[in-house]
């Protein structure tokens, strides 16, 4: 089952229906519909580091929270860096990476069991991982790019919330979000050369093309990992979206050459 397209008024954004199931969270992928952003951003940006003014970011996070039903006092931002660190957060972390400063450095992944605390992770072709412990229970969020799967910081997550919080792999959800996928997402020899030591099973996530190019499966690399920290397969839903083909949905740094906005994924428990 795929993730869920949704819509409040002109803005759209995605939700997993076996998150969703469970009622335990309030959560979402953005899209770039149903913002005030301007040219290039248009229109839900919600990404601070881009040439924008902060004023619209702050709206569309308004609008995107009031979709969700969160609080935006709530939010709590990652700051990310294509590494493989993880915060737990904390109900003191509330607003942070928002609406005030922020101590929360160098982080790409967050982790909470604390309700009313919604983290917040960044997207524009990477990897959203989004997790559910519906039992203890407890969320997180990891920002995967070729990078950070490598690193495998999706697997670390796992861990992460096994040690913070007792969280069994056979008790945990996860949602893989919009991302640049295998069909657009070409690579050369130095990442090639990386992911084959990375990963014992690299051949099956990289397919040569006919022109001497390489193209990554980041979706699947993502999944395989997961699956040997135990998480089962048939916890781990698929989005179906690539960000790259639905440029007019999702914002694709790689389709707009780095003239784009941010995607959120943010997840809360109730």
């Amino acid at each position: 089952m795929a993730f869920k397209l949704n819509y409040k008024g002109k803005l759209a954004y995605l939700t997993i229906p076996s998150f969703e199931e469970t009622e335990l969270v309030q959560h979402g992928f953005s899209t770039r519909l149903g913002g005030v952003s301007q040219l290039p951003y248009q229109s839900l940006n919600l990404g601070f580091k881009r040439e924008e003014n902060r004023a619209n970011v702050i709206e569309n996070y308004r609008l995107f929270c009031d979709a969700l039903g969160i609080n935006p006092e709530n939010l709590v931002a990652s700051d990310q860096v294509h590494k493989d660190h993880i915060h737990v957060a904390t109900f003191m972390d509330r607003g942070k990476g928002i609406f005030k400063s922020s101590d929360i450095k160098s982080i790409d992944a967050l982790i909470t069991r604390d309700r009313q605390v919604a983290l917040v992770t960044y997207y524009a072709d990477c990897v959203p991982l989004f997790f559910l412990d519906i039992k203890t229970p407890a969320v997180g969020l990891a920002h995967a790019g070729w990078r950070g799967t490598v690193s495998k910081i999706g697997q670390k997550t796992v861990l992460k919330m096994m040690k913070e919080f007792g969280s069994l792999p056979e008790n945990i959800l996860v949602g893989i979000g919009p991302c640049i996928k295998s069909c657009c997402y070409e690579v050369d020899e130095p990442v090639v050369e990386v992911i084959k030591k990375a990963f014992t099973y690299w051949d099956e996530l990289i397919l040569e093309t006919e022109t001497g190019k390489w193209m990554l499966d980041l979706v699947l690399t993502n999944k395989k990992q997961l699956e040997e920290v135990g998480i089962s397969p048939q916890n781990i839903t698929e989005s179906g979206f690539c960000t790259s083909c639905n440029n007019d949905l999702f914002f694709s740094y790689r389709k707009e050459k780095g003239k784009t906005g941010s995607l959120a994924a943010v997840i809360q428990l109730i």
